[in-house]
């Protein structure tokens, strides 16, 4: 009797099987996806391997993530997947440093020298196969496709990978915008790395002999070139091993050597007894308990019904509305009543261009002459690129076209719920106008495409997917959570032997709960409104509609053409325009018309912009991801307030001299932002000449990355890392960070705090970047409450350090407390200047509410920019604080940079031409709280709240349709800020 060795590693997506003889020869292998049929799958490839194995001696081992549920279930052995590969790696090669292995959606490094060590994602599938999935799906590539794609790029667009919704946030604008597919694939694959080395090295450095492993990193060449080049490796330290896809079954098989030995038909029993097993503990009641539950519903939600009409019987006016969405184009031509000729709901593959064109052929080839398009407007994503490509009569931000088209269906509507393929839109209406409006993030958690993807992994088309969910009998409980988070309860579901219709039916709800808990943060679903209506491609899903009433306790209305309301509120907007003749593009142009892209970076100022420049074949133009207005030929233009550049380059003109103490470094970011005016003076007056590391760029964030111990901290954070590079490859040999507690005391709450991160990061640094070791890295504690015992511990520390005289020193700190006095009132003359002179000339006013570090251009990407751009004058929270009187609110205020917000909050609402953006880092703990509170206070006061989440990634596209949005809503309330 032959003896084999079996290993079956069941990852998230697929399955591995290796079947080793004595040998240790592979004399089978099998790969291929499960399709969330994890036990099934497996049974599949025993019994077709039957013959083989029915007459051996069999040593089994099952790994992988999904695999020890099945393994427990089946009472088989099972290994660790980390520990697995390395078996396979020690046993096949012994000069390996380092493994980094790729799966559907686990992801891994694995250090062998210098002490073996593991790095694996948690609950996060960002960065793996299924984030490539995802991305191949958005572009309507296959991987294959994408692969090819990406070895033609030309430039790298900086995208998120901490998940797919995160990155589709990213890249959709980008191909509305005119990116080409070539340079949004390489990107994809570059963000994967990129998640890889700063999400799981966690500060240690990937170096040597490199080993790649799994099914991304064997199959897709050019994400094996985006490691290649990111980590410096030539080909010979770049090592993809034979077999590399099934190096985990291959370490399983090694492993089982240890292992008892069994017959095959003692496995198969076991294993078909696993399958049979559900868990259903925990589940939800169903959405529907019978067929006549199910028809009723559907008989209520047929009333709200639009109105068709035959386009070929029609002659006259009509309207069209284009709506070029995240993920899909819709088209509405509408008559002057609002009944509909024309109707059109694709996805868009990222290329709306060429489908609107096709989409107007067929609408003129239907209208003849019978039919006058008197008006067009678009909306969505896209609004402005198709505007200018198909010379639309306008555009409008689709928050409010959702609104205009709700509205038409319910006069009396005081809530809108839109959820689409990545937006959730949330509006309550009073007094026929906006009230507030409320938005998802950065994040696309529980949206359609979520869903889509969701559907797709598990092998079925949505529509097949959302009729599972109907009449489940135990939807799994997923709860409110983060799509990265539900990714992982969903793989813990299957592992638990869940079928797909109980997975199906717990997304519905699980989206519905998103939406609720935490886009709109409420407390009590009932107080949402009387008149709800719901919208968007998403609630055509009657297990979501089903999931919002059950969990509400409300009936809503779903118009009829619910997923087309963006693109029919935009042909009523075209309607409200009046033209008397429409300059949409010409039939007869159409049949030339040709576009195309190319990205440019450009030089017109310092924010070096990643432009796409969009041209078409009439010599129009379109440039698209400007923070400026520069490459627009508007130089001229006159200029708004913008307290950020004017406190840019206040601190720019803290420049080196010569001292006879030589030189010291400081890094700028973070509290240093606010500081700098104090340290530098006072390290210039008792002899040191002083190097800033200078302004972040997307080059300092990457050139710290490798010693970034946490994924999780906030990005003005990570970039201290590289500002402390910078002063390294200076030649600085002594660098000056001082750790911060406590800050000024201004007055405004019951404590002055800095927050932890601002007040300890210096020893962080300390701790993690080793050549920090090898200079003189000065981090003292500091503490400004007491303005005596300040002056005294700076006036010793630098008696001890550097034998400065304690009365030199004290001299310094004077002259050091003057300056920063200066800067602080130079910020306050500005502020004030900038509101007389925007009420002078009736520019509405931002008060954008954020930390010091904002106005570092690498933080807020351009976003003092893109205000002004619309027409917005732009002050601070620190112009404005300092007019409020300390008043009570609803948490503890204790730390300095808050108190400021919230007492800006405060002047805010007391402004008729003002309205007050929060900008929010991620990984910001602390903004969890005051995000709430400084809502509370404007809405109290009938100011609308508009927060904009911000990290490394600079596509500012999901921020100009916040920001619109703002002021569009303050439009129809009649306030003056406009753009």
């Amino acid at each position: 009797m032959q003896q084999l060795y079996i290993g079956i590693d069941v990852g998230s997506t697929t399955i591995k099987l290796v079947v080793l003889n004595k040998d240790l020869d592979i004399v089978h292998k099998y790969y291929k996806r499960h399709l969330s049929r994890v036990r099934e799958s497996a049974i599949e490839l025993l019994e077709g391997l039957k013959n083989q194995l029915s007459e051996s001696q069999i040593k089994l081992a099952v790994t992988g993530s999904a695999g020890y549920g099945m393994s427990k279930a089946a009472g088989l052995d099972f290994v660790q997947e980390v520990f697995a590969t390395k078996i396979a790696i020690e046993h096949y090669h012994n000069d390996i440093d380092v493994v980094i292995e790729l799966g559907g959606e686990d992801a891994k490094i694995l250090f062998l020298t210098g002490g073996t060590e593991e790095r694996m994602n948690g609950s996060c599938a960002g960065g793996t196969g299924a984030f490539i999935d995802q991305m191949a799906s958005l572009l309507g590539l296959s991987l294959e496709e994408l692969d090819q794609l990406s070895l033609k790029h030309e430039k790298i667009y900086n995208i998120a990978s901490r998940c797919g919704v995160f990155a589709k946030s990213d890249i959709q604008p980008l191909l509305n915008q005119g990116a080409k597919k070539t340079d949004v694939s390489a990107s994809i694959y570059q963000a994967v790395v990129d998640q890889t080395i700063g999400g799981l090295a966690q500060g240690r450095e990937i170096k040597g002999r490199i080993a790649f492993l799994g099914g991304p990193l064997t199959f897709q060449k050019g994400l094996r070139d985006r490691f290649k080049e990111s980590l410096g490796l030539s080909e010979e330290n770049a090592v993809l091993p034979d077999n590399s896809e099934f190096y985990v079954a291959l370490g399983a098989a090694l492993y089982s050597r240890e292992v008892r030995p069994k017959a095959y038909s003692e496995i198969r029993d076991r294993m078909n007894h696993s399958a049979n097993l559900k868990v259903t503990d925990g589940s939800l009641p169903p959405l529907f308990t019978s067929q006549k539950e199910y028809d009723d519903f559907r008989k209520r939600h047929s009333k709200s019904r639009a109105k068709h009409i035959d386009i070929y019987s029609y002659s006259g006016d009509a309207y069209l509305g284009i709506d070029a969405g995240s993920t899909t184009l819709k088209l509405v031509l509408i008559t002057p009543n609002g009944e509909i000729l024309y109707s059109y709901y694709k996805p868009n593959f990222g290329e709306p261009i060429p489908l609107v064109k096709k989409q107007l052929i067929k609408i003129y080839d239907l209208c003849g002459n019978r039919i006058n398009i008197k008006s067009a407007a678009s909306t969505g994503y896209g609004e402005d690129l198709i505007k200018r490509a198909f010379h639309l009569d306008g555009n409008l931000v689709e928050t409010v076209a959702h609104y205009y088209a709700a509205k038409f269906f319910e006069p009396n509507v005081d809530f809108i719920l839109d959820i689409g393929g990545q937006d959730i839109k949330c509006f309550s209406i009073r007094n026929n106008s906006i009230d507030s409006i409320m938005l998802n993030e950065a994040c696309s958690s529980g949206c359609g495409s979520f869903i889509d993807t969701c559907a797709q992994t598990l092998g079925f088309d949505i529509s097949k997917f959302a009729d599972l969910a109907l009449f489940a009998k135990h939807p799994v409980n997923l709860g409110s959570r983060c799509t990265v988070f539900m990714n992982s309860s969903i793989k813990q579901a299957q592992k638990d032997g869940a079928g797909v219709d109980d997975i199906a039916a717990g997304l519905a709800v699980s989206v519905i709960k998103n939406a609720l808990y935490k886009v709109i943060r409420i407390s009590d679903p009932s107080k949402l409104g009387q008149n709800i209506v719901v919208q968007g491609g998403t609630l055509l899903n009657d297990a979501i509609l089903r999931s919002l009433e059950l969990e509400t306790g409300k009936y809503v209305i779903r118009p009829s053409i619910s997923e087309l309301m963006g693109a029919f509120g935009a042909a009523l907007y075209a309607k409200s325009l009046s033209k008397t003749k429409s300059s949409l593009i010409r039939k007869s142009q159409l049949d030339s018309f040709t576009h195309t892209s190319k990205g440019v970076v450009c030089q017109g100022c310092t924010n070096k912009c990643s432009l796409t420049v969009n041209r078409f074949s009439d010599g129009n133009r379109y440039i698209s991801g400007n923070r400026c207005e520069t490459p627009l030929g508007k130089k001229g233009k006159k200029s708004l307030p913008n307290i950020y550049s004017y406190k840019l380059e206040l601190l720019k003109a803290f420049t080196p001299k010569p001292g006879k103490l030589g030189k010291i470094g400081i890094p700028m970011g973070l509290n240093m932002y606010e500081n700098l005016p104090f340290w530098h003076t006072l390290l210039s007056h008792i002899g040191f000449e002083v190097v800033v590391s200078g302004i972040s760029q997307r080059e300092t964030y990457l050139k710290g990355q490798h010693t970034i111990p946490s994924d999780t901290v906030c990005y003005p954070a990570k970039l201290m890392h590289g500002h402390i590079e910078n002063l390294l490859e200076m030649g600085i040999d002594t660098i000056f960070y001082p750790c911060m507690p406590y800050n000024t005391d201004e007055g405004l709450g019951d404590n002055h705090y800095n927050c932890p991160i601002v007040a300890y990061y210096p020893e962080l640094l300390a701790a993690n970047i080793k050549r920090l070791n090898e200079i003189r890295f000065l981090n003292p504690y500091f503490n400004p409450t007491n303005p005596r015992n300040f002056a005294s511990t700076i006036s010793q520390f630098f008696k001890d350090e550097f034998k400065v005289p304690i009365r030199d020193t004290k001299k310094a700190i004077k002259m050091a407390l003057a300056a920063y006095d200066r800067y602080r009132l130079a910020i306050y003359d500005y502020g004030q200047k900038a509101i007389d002179y925007a009420n002078k000339y009736g520019y509405p006013i931002i008060v954008i509410a954020g930390r010091p570090y904002h106005i570092d251009p690498a933080i807020n990407h351009g976003m003092d920019l893109l205000i002004n751009s619309l027409g917005l004058a732009l002050i601070s929270e620190d112009c404005v604080s300092q007019f409020t009187e300390r008043f009570s609110i609803n948490v503890l205020n204790q730390w300095t940079y808050h108190s400021r917000m919230y007492a800006a909050a405060k002047f805010v609402s007391q402004h008729d031409n003002m309205q007050l953006v929060q900008l929010v880092s991620f990984g910001c703990g602390l903004d969890a709280i005051t995000s709430d509170e400084i809502k509370d206070i404007l809405e109290n006061n009938g100011k609308l709240y508009t927060q904009i989440k911000i990290d490394e990634i600079s596509n500012l596209g999901a921020a100009r349709i916040r920001l619109r949005s703002l002021v569009a809503a303050t439009q129809l309330q009649g306030g003056s800020t406009g753009a």
